[in-house]
């Protein structure tokens, strides 16, 4: 027997949906503050339902999405992707972000540690002139 609720608690959908590997670790990111319902921070307890904002901050990625559908169990990836709409804005944003990671060079990749003595004879010859 399949029983359909209409709404779910906000750490679970999170969980289902593939976003965190466990409850857990849904529930502290939302206690941080890194979820937030429309506009207002929420709690690890608060019942989500379909049509729900949701603003998603991991890491270097902000992820903004309408809630599709309700889930308790987590299944698998396609599924999950069923569960949430993410918005176009927040698409452009994150492909726009990967892009200049992609191009981004890091600058201590230049440095190669401390001068040679050769180096630093150099660099005096360099100072005295």
């Amino acid at each position: 027997m399949q029983v359909f609720v209409d709404s779910v608690r906000l750490d679970k959908w999170l969980w289902a949906a593939r976003f965190y590997k466990s409850r857990t670790i849904a529930a502290s990111a939302i206690e941080a503050g890194r979820v937030h319902v429309g506009d207002d921070r929420a709690k690890p307890a608060r019942l989500i339902k379909v049509g729900d904002k949701l603003k998603i901050h991991r890491e270097q990625e902000h992820i903004e999405l309408l809630v599709r559908g309700i889930s308790e169990t987590r299944r698998a990836a396609t599924l999950a992707r069923l569960l949430y709409e993410e918005t176009p804005e927040s698409m452009l944003a994150r492909q726009t972000a990967a892009e200049r990671r992609k191009y981004y060079v890091e600058p201590s990749q230049n440095i190669e540690g401390r001068p040679t003595k050769r180096d630093r004879r150099a660099l005096e010859r360099w100072r005295e002139t």
